[in-house]
């Protein structure tokens, strides 16, 4: 199997405390908590200078950041889970950590990449933003070579992508009850709702595992908008639901309104959607998470980076 990476010291790391904690994982018969997977690494891997070194930007040794940025191809691969602070190692997984470790982490960067590649795809569907030449993986290699600002924007994109990810399954996860603060959190981010108060208060819980009610299009209450909120796992959201939806709103007298599903909608959805005279947005899975990064919604700023260039001016003496 052709390498996606040419060998470089970074990787050779990553795969050493990647394959490290796998081993480490089958041992123990499949799970462990991540403190002590890391705690038992740092007893190896911080005897090593360049490994141990502190990176400046979030004061973990470099060998910690390789084991949490890479470990995630190995969740997007199928072969190790995260849940509450538990690591576990699935059947592939199991089968996958006898692999030699730089073999064990191109697979995973393989898979990573697949699934990087299917969620801007879906993206793209969603928004009709086009996805960057990135979601290719053999050119995503190529552009490690482009400028320091373009290679910054593909990893925020990247760490989004994830973050999204993560989101969407915690918010099919959750109660209705925090199902609900979170759709009132985005509204209120989006400018809908008036006071935070005044949204919980106007959006009820269904009896299909979602919520629905009025909301003010504005904090002077001049129009409001009708809100369902459905809380599926997998089934998409088709056009009878949404013909639903429309008789709820001429039976409410209203004209606009918005549907939010964390799951997806079909075609014909979203087509009828478009055709209607009233103003519907539908919302899926997928925008719902962009929407709550957006807003800060279970989500917060973690790390910034500065990027500096030279002042040409400075040098100017003419």
């Amino acid at each position: 199997m052709k390498p996606l990476r040419a060998p470089s010291k970074s990787r050779e790391l990553a795969a050493r405390v990647l394959h490290a904690a796998v081993v480490m994982l089958r041992e123990a018969g499949g799970k462990l908590p991540s403190r002590e997977i890391k705690a038992r690494l740092a007893e190896s891997f911080n005897a090593e200078p360049w490994a141990a070194e502190i990176i400046e930007s979030n004061g973990f040794p470099r060998w910690e950041n390789y084991l949490l940025f890479f470990s995630i191809d190995s969740v997007k691969a199928g072969w190790i889970e995260k849940t509450d602070g538990i690591w576990t190692l699935t059947p592939a997984g199991v089968e996958a950590s006898h692999l030699a470790p730089r073999e064990f982490l191109d697979r995973g960067t393989e898979a990573y990449q697949r699934w990087r590649k299917q969620r801007r795809e879906q993206q793209f569907e969603a928004t009709g933003t086009a996805p960057s030449d990135a979601s290719d993986p053999e050119l995503a290699v190529e552009s490690e070579q482009g400028p320091p600002e373009e290679r910054m924007l593909e990893i925020q994109r990247d760490a989004h992508l994830l973050l999204a990810d993560e989101l969407l399954q915690r918010l099919k996860a959750m109660s209705w009850q925090g199902f609900e603060r979170a759709v009132v959190q985005v509204l209120l981010g989006m400018g809908y709702g008036g006071s935070r108060k005044e949204a919980g208060q106007a959006l009820q819980r269904a009896g299909d595992e979602g919520i629905d009610g009025f909301i003010n299009e504005d904090r002077l209450g001049l129009d409001v908008i009708y809100v369902q909120a459905k809380k599926w796992a997998d089934a998409s959201v088709g056009r009878p639901e949404i013909q639903k939806f429309v008789g709820a709103l001429a039976g409410k007298q209203a004209s606009k309104g918005i549907f939010i599903t964390t799951s997806r909608y079909t075609d014909d959805a979203r087509d009828y959607a478009q055709r209607l005279r009233e103003r519907v947005i539908l919302i899926d899975g997928s925008r719902l998470a962009e929407l709550m990064i957006e807003f800060n919604v279970g989500a917060f700023s973690a790390v910034a980076f500065e990027l500096k260039k030279i002042n040409l001016d400075f040098f100017n003496e003419s």
